[in-house]
């Protein structure tokens, strides 16, 4: 066990992502949690499950005994801007969740303050952290599929009604579409294993509520590298093939256990999360007229969370790199925003501006 004091946290947000970060950190002994800043009453009851002290207001948490070292901001998504940079002014380490900012233009202001601040800045791509994305990652870097070709990917899922209504009925609107809600994170895990996307395409789905929220799309991707990838994306059907039913890595969904990637190379196919790998290792030749084999990877199970906030500490310590910095949470953001124009404007979108990953 590590002699070093405790990183001192706080968590700014009390709803559906804010208790499991607290969770993540009441349960490492390399961190401490400080404090939870909500104004919202029902948050008493989060900061009494927590044993924690309770701030209706980042400026009141500053002023208190309980400032943090670091804090992790879980509000909605057009908050994450201005609370974040409270907090970098007040001296605080940030890591946001996702997505950094609701447009490009504010989420490069939020990057620039960090940068000018000294502080680190972290954006909140939790699944770099799952395992079967880093038994993915493991399988690009070994090279076991040979050089990527394409890669296919499915987000496809049903919200139901409630999701919508008070007191998240903000999820109605343009800045919280499932573009940004769900496609940025399958924008950043693409990045991770593929490097930076540079052309985009996509066509929308048609609208069965109604909100100004978009409920999904077809989009195609050109990568930097020269890879290609298709995605489709919807959170209005009826389906087992998406993250979240695929990992089993939020326990509210029911896990389906289907793969919802497909990533194709000159030696061999992976689908995820399934680990499955086909190729022809064994056989005469390369060729269809040959049997696939089949081999399943290894993946070594544990829970993301833990891991963004041990990796948090590490980050505040000074002992590692930040893995998704404000740079790349603004590079998935410039890409969903040009998914977003495409989706209005039809054509594809370059994205011309390709910040280093």
């Amino acid at each position: 066990m590590s002699s070093q004091t405790p990183v001192k946290m706080a968590v700014i947000g009390t709803g559906l992502i804010g208790p499991r970060h607290a969770l993540s950190i009441s349960a490492n002994p390399e961190a401490q949690l400080v404090c939870i800043v909500d104004p919202n009453p029902a948050a008493k009851s989060v900061a009494a499950k927590f044993k924690t002290t309770l701030y209706p207001s980042i400026a009141d948490m500053l002023s208190s005994p309980h400032k943090p070292d670091a804090a992790i901001v879980c509000t909605p998504n057009h908050t994450h801007v201005a609370l974040s940079k409270e907090l970098l002014d007040g001296g605080v380490h940030v890591l946001v969740e996702k997505p950094i900012s609701t447009d490009v233009a504010s989420g490069h202001d939020l990057v620039t303050h960090a940068e000018k601040s000294g502080l680190k800045l972290l954006v909140g791509h939790h699944r770099r952290f799952n395992p079967y994305v880093v038994a993915t990652n493991r399988a690009l870097e070994e090279g076991s599929l040979g050089e990527i070709i394409a890669v296919n990917g499915l987000w496809t899922t049903f919200k139901p009604s409630p999701y919508f209504d008070p007191p998240t009925e903000w999820r109605r609107t343009s800045t919280a579409g499932t573009v940004l809600l769900n496609l940025i994170h399958e924008v950043d895990i693409m990045h991770h294993l593929f490097g930076p996307v540079v052309r985009i395409h996509a066509e929308k789905t048609v609208s069965q509520r109604g909100y100004d929220a978009e409920e999904g799309a077809a989009i195609l991707f050109r990568f930097a590298s020269g890879v290609v990838g298709t995605f489709l994306l919807s959170d209005a059907v009826p389906s087992p093939y998406s993250f979240e039913q695929g990992t089993g890595e939020n326990p509210l969904l029911p896990r389906a256990a289907q793969d919802f990637y497909r990533i194709f190379g000159t030696d061999a196919s992976l689908s995820v999360p399934d680990m499955r790998r086909w190729s022809y290792d064994g056989a005469k030749e390369k060729s269809w007229l040959e049997p696939l084999s089949r081999k399943t990877l290894d993946v070594e199970m544990a829970t993301p969370f833990d891991l963004q906030v041990a990796h948090f500490i590490r980050v505040v310590r000074g002992q590692e790199e930040p893995s998704c910095s404000g740079q790349a949470g603004l590079q998935a953001m410039i890409v969903c925003d040009a998914v977003r124009q495409a989706l209005k404007d039809g054509g594809a979108v370059d994205i011309k501006a390709v910040p280093k990953l």
